[in-house]
């Protein structure tokens, strides 16, 4: 999942995604503003297929808290 994640971080901000792991943090290491971050939630709904639940996703900090987050919801 991560990778995935890779490509759609990538669509929405200038990182290298050999740059990008879970420990990245969307704001302060990636660049992400509050519009990147929503933009890529829906497009993270419409690639994975789930609805994501804004008042949980923003207590994400890092790439990996919201694969972490998103799995969860796959699985659901």
């Amino acid at each position: 999942m991560l990778e995935k994640m890779k490509e759609i971080i990538c669509e929405y901000v200038e990182v290298e995604p050999e740059n990008i792991t879970e420990e990245s943090r969307f704001i302060e290491d990636l660049g992400f503003n509050s519009y990147d971050v929503m933009c890529m939630m829906g497009d993270t709904e419409d690639k994975f297929d789930v609805e994501i639940d804004q008042e949980e996703a923003v207590k994400c900090k890092t790439v990996g808290d919201f694969i972490k987050y998103i799995g969860g919801l796959v699985n659901e």
